[in-house]
């Protein structure tokens, strides 16, 4: 009996001891799994940051509201009165809208007289300098009689235009401020990385210092509103009077001036680099606008078909598809068909990649340009010269014979009527409908100048060479439209 009672207590102390051992792994085991890195340690927030750590910048914020507060002193409210023209609407005071508008009363009301009416808009900007420099938007400030600008103290102030560049939609304004003004921080636009957060501040509806917040979506978007188009692109929410106003990285430095939105999308907004308005701040304060380098020389994209045509291994690059005489690329020896693939030791991409490289070159600024050549690299030393505003510098894209081309010889009257040479290729006088050239939208007038890299000259130097091509059933020609040159390939079954 005495040995049963042992039996059973070290049965019973063998169990405790093997559920006491269960119980401290289960233990262990659920403190590891709570505990792991699988469900990190949510970090508290600093009182001068709102990441755990200051150098943690682009990661995801624990609050906006320190970084909103320590960033919109900066950011100003801009407001513009405009004067425009118009007939007295019978049913209000403002000029006629709608789908008669005011060209339908010229018409039938010529002798009414016009009146003026004032046009008022918002935006938005942010200080760049204790004394009074502002950037905005140029389409906020543009043709604008009066341009108050109302800073973080309610205060508010006559603005002045220093420097403006409608192709870039960026504006220089100053106002005198009676004491020292806060500035933003400005950032690197280059450095900025797909997916990081950003803050927009702006007056979106006339609703003073409003803050949204997002992400960077996109980097390098071109929305056609500029030859240099180089948006990026943010789902922060921008509506109307946000126009002008900074987007903020984390570490609260501006990185771009929020200019765009997409109507028809949600959580679409663009903005303007800043290291684009960095790059032209000198030029608007001391010229009021920007000037811009130029080469003369017209450039194209490289299609497939040209690249297969001219048997490149890729579609890298520029295609300069017109030299003007006596500018910089025609001195250095660049010449049309040439293939510019750097710039500086900077690669060409295409053509937008190589019209923002020389738009930010300073004028007389020497560079070194490589070019392929009948798939040969060559490289060309050049001057940069000024651009000049009616300066083409990019060919618009866009001749029953071979390829449904009519052509004919120029002859002096054309010659004279169109102010060519007879000498500079044969005339196109008619396309025929369906054809491969009217499918490439080769038209009557346009000028042929090369085929297949063979300057034409005449009608009969064009019929040996065009023959030549539709034997081949392919052909690349050189087009001369007006003050444009463009390459166009085509081929027939």
């Amino acid at each position: 009996m005495k040995n049963q009672n042992r039996k059973t207590f070290f049965m019973f102390l063998l169990a405790f001891l093997v559920a006491f051992f269960i119980v401290s792994l289960v233990e262990i085991l659920r403190s590891s799994l709570f505990t792991s890195s699988t469900i990190p340690d949510i970090p508290t927030a600093s009182a001068t940051s709102p990441f755990s750590s200051p150098s943690e910048a682009g990661k995801v914020p624990l609050s906006f509201s320190d970084l909103a507060e320590r960033v919109k002193p900066a950011v100003v409210n801009i407001s513009t009165t405009k004067t425009t023209k118009g007939f007295a609407s019978p049913f209000g005071g403002s000029p006629f809208g709608g789908p008669f508008g005011d060209d339908f009363f010229d018409r039938f009301f010529g002798d009414i007289p016009q009146r003026e009416f004032k046009q008022r808009s918002l935006g938005s900007g942010f200080i760049i300098s204790n004394d009074g420099y502002i950037f905005t938007n140029n389409h906020v400030v543009e043709k604008a009689d009066k341009i108050a600008v109302k800073v973080s103290d309610e205060r508010e102030y006559e603005a002045k235009i220093i420097g403006t560049d409608p192709k870039t939609d960026i504006a220089l304004i100053k106002i005198k401020p009676r004491n020292s003004l806060p500035v933003v921080d400005i950032g690197d636009s280059d450095q900025v990385k797909v997916g990081e957060w950003v803050i927009a501040i702006g007056n979106p509806f006339g609703l003073e210092a409003t803050v949204t917040a997002g992400i960077v979506s996109a980097k390098g978007r071109v929305i056609g509103a500029g030859p240099y188009d180089n948006f990026i692109q943010t789902d922060a929410s921008i509506n109307p009077g946000n126009s002008g106003g900074p987007l903020f990285n984390m570490e609260g430095k501006v990185i771009g001036i929020n200019t765009a939105i997409v109507a028809q999308g949600q959580g679409i907004g663009f903005a303007i680099p800043i290291n684009m308005a960095k790059g032209i701040l000198d030029d608007l304060k001391t010229k009021g606008r920007v000037t811009r380098g130029w080469l003369g020389i017209s450039v194209q994209d490289i299609t497939e078909d040209i690249a297969k045509n001219m048997n490149l291994k890729n579609r890298n690059g520029a295609l300069v598809s017109d030299v003007f005489k006596g500018d910089p690329a025609d001195k250095a020896g660049i010449k049309v068909g040439d293939i510019i693939i750097e710039i500086n030791g900077k690669a060409i991409k295409d053509t937008h990649t190589l019209l923002l490289t020389i738009a930010a070159m300073q004028v007389g600024e020497k560079a070194s340009i490589k070019a392929l050549r009948d798939g040969k690299e060559m490289t060309f030393r050049i001057v940069v010269a000024e651009r000049k505003d009616t300066a083409e510098v990019v060919a618009k894209k866009g001749s029953a014979g071979y390829f449904g081309i009519s052509a004919q010889d120029i002859t002096p009257e054309i010659s004279r009527q169109m102010g060519i040479p007879s000498n500079a290729g044969v005339i196109i006088t008619d396309i025929e409908p369906g054809s491969p050239a009217d499918e490439v939208g080769i038209q009557p007038q346009d000028i042929i100048v090369q085929v297949n890299r063979v300057k034409v000259s005449s009608l009969r130097e064009y019929n040996q060479e065009i023959a030549k091509a539709a034997q081949k059933k392919n052909v690349m020609l050189l087009i001369r439209r007006g003050n444009a040159s463009f390459f166009v390939t085509m081929s027939i079954e």
